[in-house]
């Protein structure tokens, strides 16, 4: 029996193993590994909650649960961009911590494989500190997102209070 639980964990990890969740900000696309999202919501009501870095807008509850949401366009230090129905949250987790990720649009889930993705060039230091790579799509590329540079640790620890 625990033969077969290993076999289908296997395959899980395969299936979803070069899989990226694509979205939009504005006109870049980004991606993150399909493994790290938990779900993708319409954007909701969010409540503010004082002391906290401006590109995290508040909270949400999902269900019962309370989810600190990021504007990833703020944490990029991309202009704010009024939320419509086009707009969602991207649920992960980080440093087993769940942040909603607000971003422009969801756009696809693609597989972009090992030997499609390169380094970020390196420009300045810390520039590119959450792109772990590119990934060339076609003619296109999409910008793979380190989830877990996101936050760094007293910012992570900010949000475990509140959840």
């Amino acid at each position: 029996m625990s033969k077969t639980l290993l076999q289908e964990t296997e395959y899980e990890e395969d299936a979803q193993k070069d899989k990226f969740l694509t979205f939009s900000l504005g006109t870049e696309y980004y991606g993150i590994e399909i493994k790290q999202v938990t779900e993708i919501i319409g954007i909701q009501a969010i409540t503010g909650v004082p002391e906290l870095p401006d590109y995290i807008k508040g909270i949400v509850n999902l269900r019962g649960k309370i989810i600190p949401v990021m504007d990833v366009r703020l944490r990029f230090k991309k202009p704010f961009w009024e939320y419509n129905d086009r707009t969602c949250i991207i649920v992960i987790d980080i440093h087993d911590v769940s942040i909603g990720l607000i971003v422009d649009s969801v756009s696809e889930v693609l597989s972009i494989p090992s030997e499609d993705i390169v380094p970020p060039p390196d420009v300045s230091k810390g520039a590119n500190r959450y792109i772990k790579g590119i990934g060339k799509v076609g003619n296109a590329v999409k910008l793979l997102l380190d989830c877990d540079k996101l936050l760094n640790d007293s910012e992570t620890d900010q949000l475990l209070h509140i959840q």
